[in-house]
């Protein structure tokens, strides 16, 4: 196999499964944002992110030129690369790999290769956020003439699986490549620090620490989070926010009585670990729209915690167990999300850890590694 991936600029989640593919074909990536997205400003976050752990080892890759004059994934034409066929054809693939088609550049190498090679996609998008109308009837017809350029899409989970139905897809065009995280380095125990960190919030070993982790935006919807936290009124349990956006001054100010609510600025991806270790319940409250899947819940799970997840996370019905690991909560609904973590938080930390034990176990077969030989294998993998 002999494969060129598409891609717009170098991602945590994704590194590692180009690396692993080129353990077991001649692999190329192309990075279509260009050189400057190694340093890029991130919205939701409303800062400049740079990870600290190396996303470019292990694999071939290649920056394209990219000519937009508002270059970036923000919008379609922020992905222009006016060589990209040649530097491709250039490689000599069997097999084209494309990570999104909501990029000029993308949509233009689908449509290309068509009927020459092999197209593979990978995408996210759910059915979750949709509503009836003239204007959803309209995108209907406009996915179904991009998706008849796939050969094959390989499905993050459930939900993802039947939005590529709904626009076109068959059965045996649907590879099951699951959405996964390295959980190796997630699980890898750090109790010492984990430890340290609480005893920074000043909070002892009996206390029940909720989590959230990541943009402080709309679509993460913490404010619910902070909500339900308010009314639990319980004394030895924690909130702990962690990440940077444009709601951080509001929700500080919602908490500013409550001494059991913390905030952490943003922490690198090495850090991150630590974070997830020193909790109990992981809460990923979004409302959408376009919370496809929520990785951070695979993250959570490999530090085997229990999750709280909304109906609106794309992940929620592949790896949340209801009254197992987890529990899954309306979206928006002030009152679901907080007598699901008032019931959470009174099975206390002893059945929470057991609970938390399941989460790891389930998370198990959502590995990189599993990915990989999707994509590899893709040609056997159908309609699993």
């Amino acid at each position: 196999m002999r494969l060129a991936i598409i891609t717009t600029h170098p991602i945590q989640y994704y590194a590692p499964v180009f690396k692993l593919l080129a353990q077991q074909a001649e692999v190329k990536v192309f990075y279509t944002w260009g050189e400057a997205s190694i340093e890029k400003h991130d919205p939701g976050f409303d800062k400049t992110i740079k990870w600290d752990i190396n996303l470019l080892d292990g694999y071939d890759y290649q920056w394209l030129q990219n000519t937009s004059g508002d270059p970036g994934s923000h919008h379609f034409n922020g992905i222009v690369n006016p060589t990209i066929i040649a530097d491709i054809e250039a490689w000599k693939p069997d097999t084209v790999l494309v990570y999104g088609w909501a990029y000029k550049s993308h949509l233009n190498v689908m449509r290309y290769f068509k009927n020459k090679i092999p197209v593979l996609f990978r995408g996210d998008s759910t059915l979750l956020d949709e509503k009836p109308g003239l204007k959803n009837a309209i995108r209907s017809i406009y996915l179904k003439w991009v998706y008849n350029t796939v050969d094959y899409a390989l499905y993050t989970g459930i939900n993802n699986k039947a939005y590529f139905k709904k626009y076109g897809l068959r059965d045996d065009q649907l590879i099951f490549a699951p959405h996964a995280v390295d959980n190796d380095r997630f699980a890898d125990p750090k109790e010492k620090e984990a430890a340290k960190l609480k005893r920074l919030f000043g909070l002892d070993a009996d206390s029940i620490v909720i989590l959230f982790a990541g943009k402080l935006e709309v679509k993460k919807n913490p404010a619910l989070l902070l909500k339900a936290f308010t009314n639990l009124g319980a004394t030895n349990t924690h909130l702990l926010i962690v990440g940077n956006g444009v709601l951080k001054d509001d929700l500080k100010q919602q908490a500013m009585s409550n001494p059991n609510i913390h905030f952490m600025d943003f922490k690198n991806q090495t850090y991150m670990p630590i974070i997830y270790q020193a909790c109990d319940i992981f809460c990923l409250p979004s409302k959408g729209p376009g919370e496809t899947w929520g990785l951070a819940v695979n993250e959570a799970m490999a530090c085997s915690k229990v999750v709280l997840v909304s109906d609106k996370a794309g992940c929620a019905a592949d790896l949340v167990k209801p009254n197992q690991n987890g529990m899954v909560f309306t979206a928006g609904s002030v009152k679901d999300i907080s007598e699901k973590l008032a019931y959470l938080v009174n099975k206390g930390k002893t059945e929470l850890a057991q609970m938390g034990k399941d989460s790891k176990i389930i998370i198990e077969d959502w590995n990189l590694i599993n990915q990989a030989n999707a994509i590899v294998n893709y040609k056997n993998g159908r309609n699993q």
